[in-house]
Formats: C-alpha cells, structure tokens, sequence
C-alpha cells in the first residue's frame, strides 16, 4: 500500500476522499507511518520544526480517536434528530447492526477522520504557536494565555473541521433507505454553532491539562526533565483524560 499517496490524496482532494468509501486500516497504517517517522527525533523548542511535529501529532492525536467512536456518535446524531429512534445507545447500535449492516455503525468515517484529523492538526499546532506568541507580549505562560492560546487555535481550526462536519452528520442522519443529497452543499452553514461547542471544550480541555499536570509534576519527587519519556507520557494522559472530563461537560450543552 501506498501510505504517502494515501495522505496526499486526503490532503489534496478531500472532498473527493469522502464521497467513498476508505479501509479503516489503511486510515490506521496512514497514522502508524507517521508515527513512526516522529520517533525519538529531537526538536527543538518552539522551532517551525516543533509547530509542524505537534500538527503531526495532534492530526494523529484527533483523527483516529473520534473516529473509534463513531458507532456511539452515529446513535447520538440520529436520537438529536428523532428521540423516539432507539430506546439507548447500546440499542441504537444493535438496531444499526441488524438493520443496515456491521459496517455502518462506522457511517461518516473518511469525513470523520479527515476532519477531525486536520483540527487536530491546526489545534495542537496552533496552540503551541498561540501559546507562545501570547506569553512572549505579557513576560508570562498564565491561565489568560491558555485561554486566549487554545480559542485562537480552535477558531482557525473549526474552519477545516466545519464542512467535514457537516458531510459526516449528512451521513449519520440519512437513514437507509434514503439516500444523502447534496452533500457538499452548505458546508459551512454550521460553523457558528460549531464554534460555540469546540472552543469553550478546547479551552477548557487547554487550560485545565496544563494546571492538572503542572499539580502532578509538583506532587512528584523530582523534575519533568528526569523522567522518562514514557513516565512524561503517563501523566501526560492521566492530565489528558480528566481534562477530557471537564471540557466535555462545558461542550456538552451546545452540541
């Protein structure tokens, strides 16, 4: 398989990429090449290396993730358009299943990851570069630079992930046997409502990760710098997931 040509062809024509359907592995191999290339590589500090390593990172980061839970994703979209659809998740799911088929519990998928894989890109990446910029003009990394740094990001990146969104949610909510219509129309139609749910999660999501892990490290016997890499990414993931909590309830009402 062709990994470099199956992500130059998501990069470069998209749109097209959705209109089809796409392996999941080879989605999955696409990240795993990636990854593997980011290894061990030593960057320095906020160069345009660092910016480019952590758009990598958070396509990688984001892409496969919200992919993985498309089926519970797929139930919630069709319940928002029709409450009275299944009597919950899990029934939603095996309805799905026995219905139209094991592969579309994954309905949405190429949109899904692609869009969700490039605000990844522009929200790590972007935050990073925010972050920066934002504590470099007041002497200072606080919690007013978190905040500003991760709206900043998401605010660009809702404008890759806006029509993906869209197409994915057309997906969802066109249920056999109905077909989608005019799929790549209005693509951005949504992108305020979008804006009121991803930025309040990802400044929530920013600015509480940096203060859990800031508390981990001071609880700890010795200095980040002295642990192992992956020691750093333990807590790195402990400080992910309960910032995941919070951000998830603040997103929750507008989604």
């Amino acid at each position: 398989m062709d990994i470099v040509g199956t992500f130059s062809e998501v990069i470069i024509d998209p749109l097209n990429v959705c209109s089809y359907n796409v392996s999941p592995l080879a989605l999955l191999q696409t990240v795993g090449y990636f990854s593997s290339k980011m290894a061990d590589r030593k960057i320095e500090l906020y160069s345009p290396e660092y910016y480019k390593t952590c758009a990598i990172g958070g396509f990688i980061a984001c892409a496969p993730t919200h992919s993985s839970v498309l089926p519970l994703d797929l139930v919630k979209c069709r319940l928002q358009v029709d409450s009275s659809l299944y009597t919950s998740n899990w029934a939603g799911i095996r309805s799905i299943v026995k219905n139209e088929g094991l592969a579309k519990v994954f309905t949405g998928l190429p949109p899904t990851f692609i869009g969700y894989g490039l605000q990844g890109a522009f929200k790590y990446g972007g935050y990073e570069y925010f972050k920066k910029t934002y504590s470099d003009m007041i002497g200072k990394e606080n919690v007013g630079v978190f905040l500003a740094a991760s709206a900043s990001a998401e605010f660009i990146a809702d404008l890759f992930l806006c029509p993906f969104e869209s197409m994915k949610v057309k997906y969802q909510t066109t249920i056999p046997p109905k077909k989608v219509v005019d799929l790549t129309k209005n693509l951005y139609s949504g992108l305020v409502p979008l804006w009121f749910r991803q930025i309040p999660y990802t400044m929530v999501k920013f600015t509480t990760y940096e203060k859990i892990v800031e508390a981990i490290y001071a609880r700890l016997s010795k200095p980040k710098d002295e642990y192992t890499k992956l020691q750093q990414t333990g807590v790195s993931f402990l400080g992910g997931y309960i910032a995941g909590i919070f951000c998830a309830t603040a997103s929750h009402p507008a989604d």
